[in-house]
C-alpha cells in the first residue's frame, strides 16, 4: 500500500487547511487500515481547527469519529475481515502514567488521539490499532458518525452515578445533548427537559423523542423562557447537563440546579472562559460539578445502544460534504440550523 496515494484534509498549521496527497498507511501488526466511508465534524474540531484544543501535533489530518470498512489486517490481528463495517475509539492512552496506573484513562498525561496526534479520519484510509475497533451491523454510516459522540456521553453518565427517579435538565439540543438526554432517560429519570434555541436542533431533538419536555428558547430574547423554566421548577433538577459550550449558558446553569444536585459540564468550552458561580451557594447547597472529558473503553456501550436502536439517531446528520469541502463543513458547524456534520471521502 505505501507506494500509493491517498487524499486527506491537513494542516500545516492552525487555520491553514487544505486536501493534500499522502502515502496510504500500512498497517502495523496489531493495526487495521480503514477505508473510511464517513467521518463526523465535532465542535472539537472547530476548536482544532483555531489551534485551541491541546497539544496537538503538525501536520495534522483531523476527524476522530470514523466509520468504514476494514481494507487489510496487519499480521497479529484476528477477528477482522476485509469488508467488516466498523468505528474507531480515537482516544490513544499511554498506559503506564501515574492516572493510567489508578484506570484513570481519560486522565491520561501522554493522551493522544487520531486527528489529534495521529492520523484522523478525513481522509480516505486511516490505520487504527485493532484493540480500539468495533463492528456495526445495523446503522448507517451517517449514524455510525454518533458511536464516538454517544461513548462520551456514556462516560458522563459514568461520572454521574445517578440514584434512580432523579430530574434531569439538558441545556443544548446538539446531537451530544441529545444523546444524553436519551441515555438520561433509559437510566432512571423520573423526567428530562430539554432547553435549547428554538430551530432545527429543538426539532430534530422532538422528532427523536429525546426528552419529556422541552423549552425553546428565543434567540433575541430567551429571559422570559429563562424565568419561566425557574417558576415551573422552583426547586430545580436533580441534574443540570450544560452541553452547549457557551460560557453564558454555563454561568446560568447553577441556578437551575436543585440544593444537593450535581452540575455536569459537557462540552468543548474557550480555553479562556471563566464563570461566575458563588461558592456560598455551593457550600450551603451542596452542590456537586463535575467534568467530563472524552471518554475511555465507552465504544462497546456505544455501538450497542446505537446498533441496538435503543438509542435514536436518525436524523441528526444533517449535512454530507466532500474532503474539498471540509471548511464549507466547518462554517456550517457554526450555522444555526447545523445538526450534525459528516464528511465522506
Amino acid at each position: 500500500m505505501t507506494s500509493l496515494t491517498m487524499n486527506s484534509v491537513c494542516y500545516e498549521k492552525a487555520q491553514e487547511v487544505s486536501v493534500v496527497k499522502l502515502a496510504i498507511p500500512e498497517p502495523r501488526p496489531n493495526e487495521v487500515l480503514i477505508k473510511v466511508t464517513c467521518c463526523g465534524v465535532c465542535g472539537t474540531d472547530l476548536h482544532l481547527h483555531h489551534g485551541d484544543f491541546g497539544p496537538m501535533v503538525y501536520p495534522l489530518v483531523p476527524g476522530h469519529e470514523v466509520v468504514g470498512v476494514i481494507e487489510e489486517a496487519g499480521s497479529d490481528v484476528t477477528g477482522f475481515a476485509k469488508g467488516d463495517r466498523v468505528v474507531g475509539d480515537p482516544t490513544i492512552e499511554c498506559g503506564n502514567c501515574f492516572f493510567c496506573r489508578r484506570g484513570q484513562f481519560t486522565l491520561c498525561e501522554n493522551l493522544g488521539g487520531h486527528g489529534v496526534t495521529t492520523l484522523g479520519g478525513v481522509s480516505e484510509y486511516v490505520t487504527y490499532d485493532a484493540r480500539k475497533v468495533f463492528k456495526i451491523h445495523n446503522i448507517s454510516d451517517e449514524e455510525a458518525a454518533l458511536v464516538e459522540p454517544t461513548s462520551c456521553a456514556i462516560h458522563g453518565m459514568d461520572r454521574l452515578e445517578l440514584k434512580v427517579g432523579f430530574e434531569a435538565l439538558v441545556l443544548g439540543a446538539g446531537p451530544s445533548g441529545i444523546v444524553i438526554a436519551q441515555l438520561l432517560k433509559f437510566n432512571g429519570a423520573a423526567r428530562v427537559v430539554i432547553a435549547a434555541n428554538k430551530g432545527t436542533k429543538t426539532r430534530v431533538a422532538r422528532d427523536l423523542d429525546a426528552a419529556d419536555e422541552y423549552v425553546e428558547l428565543d434567540r433575541a430574547n430567551p429571559q422570559p423562557q429563562w424565568d419561566k423554566l425557574k417558576a415551573d421548577n422552583p426547586y430545580g433538577f436533580d441534574v443540570v447537563v450544560e452541553a452547549t459550550g457557551s460560557i453564558f449558558v454555563a454561568n446560568l446553569a447553577i441556578n437551575y440546579v436543585r440544593r444537593g444536585g450535581t452540575l455536569l459540564l459537557y462540552s468543548v468550552y474557550d480555553s479562556k472562559g471563566l464563570v461566575n458561580w458563588s461558592p456560598l451557594k455551593i457550600f450551603k447547597d451542596e452542590i456537586k460539578i463535575i467534568g467530563t472529558f472524552a471518554q475511555a473503553h465507552c465504544f462497546p456501550r456505544a455501538v450497542a445502544y446505537l446498533d441496538s436502536g435503543k438509542i435514536r439517531v436518525k436524523g441528526l446528520v444533517t449535512d454530507v460534504f466532500k474532503l474539498s469541502e471540509y471548511q464549507k463543513a466547518l462554517d456550517k458547524m457554526q450555522s444555526r440550523d447545523a445538526g450534525k456534520i459528516a464528511i465522506k471521502p
